[in-house]
């Protein structure tokens, strides 16, 4: 069993007003997502960390137009340390592991939730398996690679009985 270790930033007060449980819910999903998938080069970490900044969408959006030159709020970002020149000497000298930083905005996962008529508490729970996902390397810019990642989601999501958000109804 893989130790997990969450580092947050709650730049947004009102995620606490909204989703109260947010913190505790956020250590089990990302305590799920590692020891049920396990990623073969994670090796033998000790503890594993990601940092969750709960933001909002002015502060979202700023970022996506830097990093992505998409002027508008999103949901999730993800910064995944794998992508850095330096991640595999830093995985092989240290018995722990930074896998990166995803932030998430109140305003869209709230809009989000209500459109699609679901809870927030279940939209945060796919939304950060969807970043933990991206920060161990899943994407879904292809077709193949899109498919694989929402297989991943779908099988964790599983796990917390939300039921599967790609299937339609």
């Amino acid at each position: 069993m893989i130790k997990t270790l969450i580092n947050f930033d709650t730049s947004e007060e009102n995620w606490l007003k909204e989703l109260p449980e947010v913190q505790t819910l956020s250590e089990d999903v990302f305590d799920k997502v590692i020891n049920n998938l396990v990623p073969h080069w994670l090796g033998n970490k000790e503890t594993v960390i990601i940092n969750i900044a709960l933001s909002n969408d002015e502060e979202i959006r700023q970022l996506n137009a830097e990093f992505r030159n998409i002027d508008k709020p999103t949901n999730v970002l993800s910064f995944a340390n794998i992508d850095d020149e330096e991640f595999e000497s830093y995985l092989s000298r240290s018995k722990d592991i930074e896998l990166g930083d995803i932030m998430i905005s109140l305003q869209t996962m709230m809009m989000q939730s209500h459109e699609q008529n679901i809870t927030l508490r279940d939209h945060y729970t796919h939304i950060l398996i969807h970043g933990i996902l991206h920060l161990l390397g899943y994407d879904h810019i292809d077709p193949e690679e899109a498919q694989e990642m929402e297989g991943e989601e779908i099988k964790l999501l599983q796990i917390f009985n939300i039921a599967n958000p790609y299937e339609e109804i």
